[in-house]
């Protein structure tokens, strides 16, 4: 039996810490569906997961799925478009799919003050005949390119597309794809690599190694920034947390969510596009002594273990209908790999330096409150058109 290779990959690695200089709030995202899917494949991760780091893209992964659903048929691609939150009686696809397309040009658009670049690539195996239609589209809409790539050699098809990835990402991902086999008849690539810096950073003289509670009786030291300064902030008395929004250069956000005491679980299930929504309108700028760890994060999933339990089954047997790709009726998909890093550090525009003036300027706002984000918390990395990043940091 044939079988469709799928990985769907992020990359984030924000090289930042900080910021004074604030401006308007991020726009919320405009997402091409209506159903919760960041937060459903969350607590799905989360859930299989329940002690561990989270870390994934939900762009990444709705692309994928949506690119998929060109192709597929029948309940294969209901099952899909369910996922998505999309629902073809009451919307047009060509509208759907147009969505993704003003999304994808508007974030590959260049920028001066961050780097974000993210792309879609298939590797056909030669000699085998994809639609015309479906070609056409996913070059168009989805501004992905296609390889023709020589299956029936594993080791040469994994190299070719192992070296792609790793040039795409500027070397960050390399040797991914591992035991490719001879049964595989394309390998879908998705990327994101995310870079910024904050727009004023810590002084990495005030890091020191403090305690992080994984559990109330187990803890860490990991290395804690500080600063004082002027933040985004919402003390979310429904969800029992507290959220602080500390913006990039350019228009990227970075949303760090501390959940009171034993409220993990409580935020978590609370996580919706209206909870987004209110605190972006709720958050306010205050002055906060803020501690923050240094640390480094990543996440790799089996999504075609996690799909499931989003309703999307059928693509991964027997029973899948790719008939609008393939002339071929035995073709499934076999693997749906994701992976995604974070690194969040000090560095900065201005404070790298570790000038006096940081000393200075915290001392003369003595009324500051302190937050520490000392035990386990969320991250959410927003651009103004889409949420790029959502995670939860439970081992720094």
């Amino acid at each position: 039996m044939q079988l469709l290779l799928l990985l769907c990959l992020a990359l984030l690695s924000p090289q930042g810490a900080l910021s004074r200089r604030l401006r308007a709030k991020t726009k919320l995202p405009k997402e091409p569906s209506s159903r919760d899917f960041t937060f459903e494949l969350y607590r799905a991760l989360a859930s299989a997961s329940p002690s561990q780091n989270v870390f994934f893209s939900p762009l990444s992964v709705s692309t994928i799925l949506a690119i998929l659903s060109l192709g597929a048929k029948g309940n294969t691609q209901e099952q899909i478009l369910g996922a998505l939150g999309f629902k073809p009686q009451h919307q047009a696809m060509a509208q759907f799919h147009d969505n993704f397309r003003q999304l994808l040009m508007g974030l590959t658009q260049h920028r001066d003050s961050f780097q974000l670049n993210l792309g879609n690539a298939l590797f056909i195996n030669k000699g085998l005949v994809i639609d015309n239609i479906f070609q056409l589209t996913i070059m168009t809409t989805y501004l992905a390119k296609i390889y023709p790539t020589n299956f029936e050699d594993p080791a040469a098809a994994q190299k070719q597309i192992n070296d792609y990835l790793a040039k795409q990402t500027q070397g960050k991902i390399a040797g991914l794809i591992q035991n490719l086999d001879s049964t595989a008849v394309m390998v879908m690539v998705n990327y994101i690599c995310f870079k910024a810096k904050w727009e004023i950073g810590f002084n990495n003289k005030t890091t020191q190694d403090q305690d992080f509670y994984v559990t109330p009786e187990n803890k860490l030291q990991v290395p804690m920034m500080n600063r004082a300064d002027q933040y985004f902030y919402f003390l979310d008395k429904d969800l029992s947390c507290t959220v602080v929004g500390i913006p990039y250069e350019g228009n990227a956000t970075a949303y760090f969510i501390l959940p009171n005491p034993g409220k993990m679980q409580q935020v978590e299930s609370g996580l919706s596009k209206k909870t987004l929504r209110k605190w972006n309108q709720m958050t306010m700028r205050r002055r906060l002594n803020l501690y923050l760890p240094k640390f480094s994060i990543e996440g790799s999933y089996q999504l075609e273990k996690i799909f499931p339990n989003l309703g999307v089954r059928d693509i991964f047997t027997l029973s899948a209908n790719l008939s609008g790709i393939f002339k071929h009726s035995n073709i499934q998909v076999s693997q749906v790999v994701h992976k995604a890093t974070v690194e969040v550090d000090e560095s900065g525009t201005r404070a790298v330096s570790g000038t006096g003036t940081v000393f200075s300027f915290r001392s003369a706002y003595p009324n500051s409150r302190t937050i520490r984000f000392n035990r386990p918390f969320l991250i959410a990395i927003l651009e103004p058109s889409t949420i790029l990043f959502f995670g939860r940091v439970t081992q720094p």
